[in-house]
């Protein structure tokens, strides 16, 4: 008890500390920002573009212009109003100060300022300016140049002053991100250019502008149709059932915009969902109304022209199979309600029904004007049924017959985890047998299950669903997961919590990888979403003491970690370059790429959808000569033709 007693007493007022909102935000910058990875840095940007946005979507200005400077600051213009600059009456310092020093302030609150905003909470340029270095801002507004500078995470250096005349009105915002807060802060042009490009396509005839002072490069993203370029950038590369369908209401309180066009090719379905341009990733009551829509416009004139009878319902994941579309919403700031922070999820419950009876009807009309689309639709979607009803059948079959017990045929190259704890289960897919026996030595035999690839995998972009099952790799690798493939994929029945691909650090070893991510992405998608796919980080180098190599050795990821190993072994050293997993025993393979206090992952994950569809397209789709220019203008081998880096968009 005397402890007890003495910890109470020293846990009192003094215990609790009081810091400034700018001091809270550095102290903890995840709560604001994704992370201080290379995610959160480049958030600062957005909530600069976020806040220039306000001002376009809301009529005031169509030019913003983003500048990546050489001294690694980044620069956002815009020709709105320009920042507010008078006295705030409350706060008692001026409007564009208190905007850049105080959460929960700004003119998004106010729907008077902002009939719809990105925004929900007013708090990213107080988050940009806590989170660098210095950050500078120029205002023009009715007709005079004003200026205000803030440095070391948002302490005031320069007070608002009058540095000239203008007959232009906007605002310019720049910073340069703090290395003391993030560990990289090099932005990547790739990383800003789709960023902008996607908000092009949901700002229509508004310019975005894009340019690097280090590499010169430079583009304008303008999209007069804005949604409809959007499908047709993302299906570029696919064979189509029908044109791109687009509807549009921007004349009710709460605007809806939608694009879409089925694939005659493809069984996945592609739903990218924006509130207030910003992309829902968890969808919402948006996305929800567009499903429900869609489904009972199909079915109620399938219905009514005599092509299915009611008991023949089609179900709206066979509706959606091959679907591209986007839906986009413009809510009044008084509505918009989303889960968090983060924004993932729109909540705003009367939009369900108002997308839902929006589309109910515009795709009605659409699908009566084109009687013969609708008929094709209407067929591919009851192929689809078909073809989801046989295979459930077989499956319950298979279920139903005790003798067989074909859930549980698994490949005899397989090493099962023990554990029935599937949630802890890890399945390693490992490149080639001599890895895989490796591999199958120093795992975790409890937790850890190996399953050896017997070549490359199918490049599953530009086949057929079954085309696709008929692959032995994939059809073992659907059967060891354990939780369904395509619209009957089930992530809550996977066998596996983490399923990590570990192949050589070589261009073969990329290809494989460039290869499964396919099929994940294709067929398992949810497993990406939830962040269950990893790929494991073998080392390039072991560095040893040839007169002690067993006991002093040090193993190494890049150049740099194996110039630092040299030098801390010293003279006498040895070099391993092992380009492929099985040149490791399983005590090393183990030891550096499987044991969890020790190992690295990277888990995969879709920051940017708009990047994956054209990557994929690209790379895995069948013109040949589009993925060659591509890695010409792009790719970077060394001597050993080895990957190195993506060094352009």
């Amino acid at each position: 008890m005397a402890d007890f007693d003495k910890a109470e007493k020293e846990y009192n007022a003094k215990s609790i500390e009081l810091l400034s909102e700018l001091e809270g935000i550095r102290k903890r910058p995840g709560m604001y920002v994704e992370g201080t990875g290379l995610a959160g840095l480049h958030q600062l940007v957005w909530e600069i573009v976020d806040n220039a946005e306000d001002e376009a979507v809301n009529g005031y200005g169509d030019k913003i212009i983003v500048i990546m400077h050489k001294d690694g600051s980044v620069e956002v213009k815009d020709e709105g109003r320009g920042l507010p600059v008078d006295m705030h009456p409350k706060a008692h310092m001026p409007a564009v100060q208190l905007i850049f020093t105080t959460l929960h302030s700004g003119g998004k609150f106010n729907s008077r300022t902002y009939a719809t905003s990105s925004g929900l909470h007013g708090v990213g340029a107080t988050v940009t300016n806590a989170l660098s270095e210095w950050l500078d801002v120029t205002v023009y507004r009715l007709g005079q140049i004003y200026h205000i500078r803030f440095h070391d995470g948002g302490a005031l250096e320069t007070p608002l002053e009058v540095i000239g005349k203008t007959n232009r009105h906007g605002s310019v915002v720049r910073f340069k991100p703090d290395a003391k807060v993030f560990p990289s802060v090099e932005f990547k042009w790739d990383t800003i250019y789709n960023h902008l490009q996607e908000e092009a396509f949901l700002l229509k005839k508004v310019h975005f502008i894009l340019e690097d002072e280090k590499s010169g490069l430079s583009h304008d993203f303008f999209y007069e149709n804005g949604l409809r370029e959007y499908v047709s950038v993302l299906n570029q590369n696919m064979i189509s059932l029908g044109s791109i369908i687009d509807f549009e209401d921007k004349l009710s309180p709460i605007q809806i915009e939608v694009a879409m066009q089925w694939s005659a090719q493809y069984y996945s379905e592609r739903i990218l969902s924006y509130a207030n341009n910003k992309r829902t990733i968890q969808g919402g009551t948006h996305e929800d109304g567009f499903k429900v829509g869609l489904t009972k416009a199909i079915n109620d004139w399938a219905i009514q022209n005599e092509v299915i009878k009611d008991s023949q319902r089609i179900d709206g994941n066979d509706i959606r199979e091959g679907l591209t579309a986007i839906v986009a919403v413009k809510i009044p700031e008084s509505k918009l309600e989303f889960e968090g922070q983060s924004k993932g999820r729109l909540n705003t419950p009367e939009v369900m029904s108002i997308v839902s009876n929006f589309i109910y009807s515009q795709f009605t009309y659409y699908i009566t004007e084109h009687k013969e689309f609708a008929l094709d639709l209407i067929h591919k979607c009851q192929a689809s049924q078909q073809a989801r009803n046989a295979a459930r059948k077989a499956k319950e079959a298979a279920r139903g017959n005790k003798q067989k017990k074909v859930d549980f045929i698994l490949s005899d190259k397989l090493a099962q985890a023990q554990s029935k704890d599937y949630a802890q289960n890890e399945l390693f897919i490992v490149e080639g047998d001599s890895a895989g026996g490796s591999a199958k030595k120093g795992r975790d035999r409890l937790h850890q299950a190996i399953l050896p690839l017997r070549g490359k995998p199918l490049n599953t972009d530009n086949v057929t669903l079954e085309r696709m099952l008929q692959n032995v790799e994939f059809s073992t690798l659907i059967q060891t997961i354990g939780a369904g493939v395509g619209q009957d994929f089930d992530p809550n029945g996977s066998h596996y919590g983490k399923i990590i691909i570990m192949t050589d650090a070589d261009t073969d070893g990329a290809h494989i990888q460039i290869l499964l991510l396919t099929f994940f992405y294709n067929y398992m998608k949810p497993l990406i979403d939830r962040g269950m796919i990893y790929i494991a980080c073998p080392p390039l180098y072991r560095v040893y003491k040839k007169s002690d190599p067993t006991r002093k050795h040090i193993y190494a990821w890049s150049e740099k970690e194996l110039d630092e190993a040299k030098s801390k072994i010293g003279a006498g050293y040895g070099i391993n370059r092992y380009k492929g997993l099985g040149e490791m025993d399983a005590e090393q393979l183990a030891q550096t790429t499987m044991d969890k206090k020790s190992r690295m992952l990277l888990r995969v994950s879709i920051q940017d959808p708009l990047i994956v569809e054209k990557r994929i397209g690209i790379l895995m789709g069948k013109d040949a000569s589009l993925r060659r220019t591509w890695i010409e203008e792009n790719i970077v081998f060394n001597e050993e033709d080895a990957f190195i880096k993506e060094v352009r968009k």
